[in-house]
């Protein structure tokens, strides 16, 4: 269905860019989340075992790299813009997880701090299935389909939502050393993943053909299915390993193609050099820090302080790439026009009412998707509503270092 990524754009230069950005972005998604979940099954060790080195660096760049790559984003200068207009959020709030965090972490033993990342776990999983959420909203835009309904999105979250309760009656899988006593609870997340997948596929097929194209299905089915691994593999490395990389995959590629979709201003080569060099050495500083749990307070700081960058970051992405606001959509326009649906541009054969809901990202509700959930919906001048790691997992657990 690549003509429809070519809508409206005829042949004219600038919207063979555009689809060939779509078509990048889509294909490649897929085909890096596909690949990270393979690796990871392929290379896991069994159990406890050490990873080897290509599963190590695999995981160093699916974690600390994409964690480090949002950093770059505040180079640019309309980020900082937005930032000095926000700045509880996107500065106060980073800088007190962080401060928070060291402190937490030099004040609780080890042994407690473990039952902490329990829940930071949690948190991680969720914002992994929030951005799944997000990739296949993005997918529907790009295709310029019906918005991912109701129905559709609940499947998303009921699946991952699955797989955190998983991982939390098994935290083995995780490589922590706690027991909550909930074994029995790991059988009842898999029977509602099995249930919120079986859901989601129902609510896939019961979309028109025209509204289900190749992309858009191989995106969704992707993020419906991101927690399978938890409930099929016992080695941590296969059963979460897949989806951290998968995950900060996802996030280079997006953000890579933020930093070589704008021709202005500095060139292309040197965008994309300080978006790497931001990325690999914060990364490995990042890299360093998740190994320091076990030492003495003072250095236990530095640990704290690691685990508090990682949750600013779920704070920054899930404001930051909120497409319901303003400046999100006009952010990804400049930069990644092709992800962005022309308000000029209407599917053939739609309805004038469906067809303005699918070519406005302000009417697209699944758009705001992509970053924090908003359970409530507001009606928009009589359109439709609108809703609103080292341990395989993360850096944030000892390991090896790549």
């Amino acid at each position: 269905m690549e003509a429809e990524l070519l809508a409206g754009a005829g042949q004219a230069p600038a919207g063979q860019a555009r689809a060939g950005q779509a078509r990048a972005w889509l294909w490649g998604t897929v085909a890096l989340s596909a690949g990270a979940f393979g690796g990871a099954v392929v290379l896991a060790p069994p159990a406890s075992a050490t990873p080897i080195r290509g599963l190590a660096w695999l995981l160093f760049l699916g974690s600390s790299v994409h964690v480090a790559a949002t950093g770059w984003l505040y180079t640019l200068p309309d980020v900082r813009e937005h930032v000095a207009a926000r700045p509880l959020r996107y500065a106060w709030i980073p800088a007190g997880l962080v401060v928070a965090g060291a402190v937490t972490a030099a004040v609780l033993s080890p042994a407690a701090m473990a039952w902490l990342l329990l829940a930071y776990f949690g948190w991680q999983f969720f914002h992994f299935q929030k951005q799944n959420l997000g990739m296949a909203a993005l997918a529907a835009s790009v295709h310029r389909v019906r918005p991912l309904g109701r129905a559709e999105r609940r499947a998303l979250m009921g699946a991952g939502g699955a797989g955190i309760l998983g991982l939390l009656a098994h935290p083995g899988l995780l490589q922590l050393r706690v027991h909550p006593g909930a074994g029995k609870m790991f059988t009842v997340a898999g029977l509602l993943f099995a249930s919120a997948a079986g859901f989601g596929v129902v609510a896939l097929v019961r979309r028109p053909a025209a509204d289900r194209p190749a992309g858009f299905c191989a995106m969704y089915l992707m993020a419906l299915l991101f927690s399978l691994p938890i409930f099929v593999f016992r080695s941590p490395y296969a059963a979460v390993g897949g989806m951290t990389i998968a995950h900060g995959f996802q996030y280079l590629l997006l953000v890579g193609l933020v930093a070589a979709g704008n021709r202005r201003g500095t060139s292309r080569w040197l965008r994309l050099a300080v978006f790497a060099n931001v990325a690999l050495v914060g990364g490995a500083l990042l890299s360093g820090a998740s190994h320091l749990h076990g030492f003495p307070p003072v250095i236990r700081l530095v640990f704290g302080a690691y685990l508090g960058v990682v949750t600013a970051h779920f704070v920054i992405d899930a404001g930051f790439w909120r497409m319901r606001d303003p400046f999100p959509r006009a952010f990804m326009a400049r930069h990644v026009p092709g992800l962005v649906p022309s308000r000029a541009t209407a599917p053939v054969a739609v309805a004038p009412a469906a067809a303005a809901l699918a070519v406005s990202p302000a009417a697209d509700g699944s758009l705001g998707d992509i970053g924090w959930p908003s359970w409530r919906r507001r009606r928009s001048q009589g359109m439709r509503k609108a809703p609103p790691s080292r341990s395989p997992a993360s850096a944030a657990t000892p390991g090896r270092r790549p």
